[in-house]
């Protein structure tokens, strides 16, 4: 029996799309699923089932909500959807690297990225979406049956099938254990985050800037932490294998924390939301059994993200668009999903790269040898600018590898090196 008529082909005329999830990767690979579709001659059914209300602002999403190039191109060109550039609380135009002893300013020759409220750009392409004829079920998943010819999805509310199902859920437990117990699923090893934010006034805004502060602690469970200028607050956060509220105290306490912190010390008395912790979680790694037979996951619940510093609104919106073209091109099956598999390459070659820069990079931290390596970047632009783009994620890792080990930029650190013995 061929592919096509074992009914795992590209979908027909009249098919239906169920997307568990209703964030940027499971939005974009909505709007892509109905607008290729009509592009095609053929009518989606498109349903994005999402149990959280983001219309006024009823959740708090822990991503610090920085988005970069080139996600304006993204959504306009891929999606056809204007950039609410409205929901923009701050022009981030580079950053400042913190190490317990030293610091250095990083600046990159991209456009600036664009910090806002998570919250809001989700309502407001999930808004995008039923503009464009897509059904959105506000409700959560409470069961999963695959079976040979169908979908069946139960929620809350009501029993829905399909011909696939797109997961699209982040790294949400409960529908992690669904697809777990049916189809093999194992989600994507993670790091945990503690966010909190801090109202410094106009005044400390003004003084703190338009750069994110990111920190390399010498801590053994905090891998990393940063400030994040959000129109009239601070975002703060830091992350690790287990980070908790007591490690996100110590953080806050950290003499190279405080200097960053307008008024920080003598704020006295906070705003109401100040200093209000929020868990989180984000991925470090790939997931396993993200597609087969009538399902495919993206973003953060697929695990394709950059290993070592997010990009995670890029990337769930890149794979949501992608696994839709294949939905539409390729077809269903496992097989099909192969050509995603495909598409997906330059995240899942590059994850190698950026797992062993975390993994020497705390190792530098720790022992102090991120000092030398900070100290030499300021004589070397090289190195200055492998710094940059491991920070803000704008470039594969693999190449952020490349440009940091050139003959220059070993030098500066073999220069630097005596500092070290010394210390």
């Amino acid at each position: 029996m061929t592919q096509k008529d074992s009914g795992l082909g590209p979908l027909a005329d009249g098919s239906r799309v169920v997307i568990i999830g209703g964030g940027p990767g499971g939005v974009a690979a909505a709007i892509a699923l109905k607008q290729g579709a009509r592009a095609m001659g053929r009518d989606l059914r498109v349903i994005v089932v999402e149990g959280k209300q983001f219309a006024g602002e009823q959740q708090y999403n822990q991503c610090a909500g920085v988005l970069s190039p080139p996600i304006v191109d993204l959504i306009e060109r891929e999606l056809g959807v204007s950039f609410p550039h409205k929901l923009s609380r701050s022009a981030i135009t580079g950053y400042v690297l913190h190490t317990a002893r030293r610091e250095i300013v990083l600046d990159g020759e991209a456009g600036p990225s664009i910090a806002l409220r998570r919250v809001q750009f989700d309502a407001y392409m999930l808004d995008a979406a039923r503009e464009r004829g897509i059904e959105v079920l506000c409700a959560r998943v409470t069961g999963f049956e695959l079976h040979a010819d169908r979908v069946l999805i139960y929620t809350e509310s009501t029993p829905l099938e399909s011909d696939v199902a797109v997961g699209a859920f982040g790294l949400d437990e409960g529908t992690a254990v669904l697809f777990e117990r049916t189809v093999g699923y194992r989600p994507p090893s993670a790091l945990s985050s503690v966010v909190t934010k801090y109202h410094p006034g106009e005044a400390g805004m003004i003084e703190f800037g338009s750069r994110i502060h990111a920190f390399l602690p010498p801590s053994p469970r905090i891998e990393f932490g940063g400030i994040t200028p959000k129109g009239n607050h601070l975002t703060i956060n830091i992350a690790g294998e287990s980070v908790d509220a007591d490690m996100m105290e110590n953080f806050l306490a950290a003499p190279e924390v405080r200097r960053a912190l307008p008024g920080f010390d003598n704020a006295g008395r906070f705003d109401s939301n100040d200093l209000r912790y929020f868990k989180g979680r984000f991925p470090c790694g790939l997931a396993r059994n993200f597609s087969g037979d009538r399902f495919v996951m993206v973003g953060d619940a697929a695990g394709l993200v950059r290993a070592f510093k997010g990009k995670g609104v890029t990337s769930a919106i890149l794979t949501g668009i992608r696994a839709a073209n294949v939905i539409l091109r390729e077809g269903i099956s496992a097989r099909a999903f192969q050509a995603y598999h495909a598409a997906n390459r330059d995240i899942i070659d590059d994850l190698p790269y950026g797992q062993a820069m975390r993994r020497l990079t705390i190792l530098a931290a720790r022992t102090g040898l991120m000092d030398v390596i900070v100290r030499a970047a300021e004589t070397d632009s090289g190195l200055r600018s492998a710094l940059f783009d491991a920070v803000s994620a704008h470039r594969p890792y693999h190449d952020v590898v490349r440009e940091g080990l050139t003959l220059g930029a070993v030098r500066a650190v073999l220069a630097a090196m005596p500092a070290w013995f010394r210390r």
